[in-house]
């Protein structure tokens, strides 16, 4: 069924507008830390030479400096950062680097500021983040701030998606040194290997909404909208309505592949061929045979099940003024 008849969009419920009273204090500095992960980031002292700079020329102390590990990429340092007191979390680092952060911060006070490095930034792209390290750190330093949504699947978080099936595929078969070459152009030729796979029989469960049974090539859960390059898959996504959309895509051939993804692309498109969305939750995907899953571009363990709940209001994001507007984006 339709988005309009299986998950009617809701507004959110009294969204909350403002964070903790000392990231809103123009008066007073604040603690950070930077996370940086070394193998997505080159330039470590220049990098942080520069970060040191700008905080100490605004008045706040030096940052403390915090960098992954193979052990550990990410959430044991954000925890870390936490207990120790920073108000503002700095991340250097892509897509996996971030989602490890986000779960050491999810349900703290501590604002994440992204400093974008690595393939995807899929994050930092869909609420309008800077790719420039300056004007990242220049967003903490002028408090914007906004309260997102995560997604949660067997107690890890993420941010922007999760999917079963094709996507995930897509994102475990990409290389490393082919993304750090062509960047999100390394998906297309990772993806081109699995157009042929074989359908899915999935069952998709939102909310209290009966169970849609369909067969498919991927499903994908979206916090947010945009794709690797810009696409826009899911454009009414919004990433602190409570809420997620659902992207069911079946498309049988070559030829439905390139309707969908010439729709995808059209601006101010009504609808996409081979393509349903829902909103909900709480969104159960159940497949006849065990599925590749991946969450903000991580591949996670093989199963039949992708169970996603939503957290609201789970995250603090630097984001640019005015920090007040429904859309994230607005005057980046």
């Amino acid at each position: 069924m339709p988005r309009d008849i299986l998950a009617p969009v809701t507004t959110p419920q009294d969204a909350i507008t403002q964070p903790a009273a000392e990231q809103r204090d123009d008066r007073g500095p604040l603690r950070t830390a930077v996370i940086v992960n070394p193998n997505r980031v080159e330039g470590l002292d220049e990098l942080r030479a520069g970060i040191v700079e700008q905080l100490t020329e605004a008045g706040w102390p030096e940052p403390a400096w915090l960098e992954t590990t193979a052990e550990d990429p990410g959430t044991g340092q954000a925890k870390q950062a936490v207990e120790d007191g920073a108000a503002v979390v700095f991340v250097a680092g892509g897509d996996g680097t971030v989602r490890a952060c986000i779960d050491g911060l999810a349900g703290t006070q501590t604002a994440l500021a992204i400093l974008p490095g690595g393939t995807g930034n899929l994050l930092a792209t869909n609420l309008g983040v800077p790719t420039n390290t300056i004007e990242g750190v220049q967003l903490a330093l002028d408090r914007g701030r906004r309260v997102v949504d995560l997604g949660e699947v067997e107690g890890q978080t993420f941010a922007v998606m999760a999917g079963m099936g094709l996507d995930a595929a897509m994102v475990d078969d990409a290389p490393t040194r082919l993304k750090a070459v062509l960047g999100p152009v390394a998906y297309v030729f990772s993806a081109l290997k699995h157009l042929n796979d074989a359908e899915m029989k999935v069952e998709v469960q939102v909310d209290d909404y009966p169970v849609l049974r369909r067969r498919a090539r991927t499903v994908i859960v979206g916090n947010v909208g945009r794709l690797q390059g810009g696409v826009n898959l899911l454009p009414d996504a919004e990433p602190d309505n409570g809420q997620m959309d659902v992207a069911v895509l079946a498309p049988r051939n070559l030829g439905h592949w390139i309707q969908t993804a010439f729709a995808v692309l059209r601006p101010g498109r009504n609808r996409v061929p081979n393509m349903e969305v829902l909103r909900g939750s709480r969104i159960t995907i159940t497949s006849d045979r065990p599925q590749p899953r991946q969450l903000d571009g991580d591949v996670i363990d093989k199963s039949t099940t992708l169970d996603v709940a939503v957290r609201p209001d789970a995250l603090w994001v630097c984001v640019y003024q005015p920090d007040t507007s429904e859309d994230l984006t607005e005057g980046s």
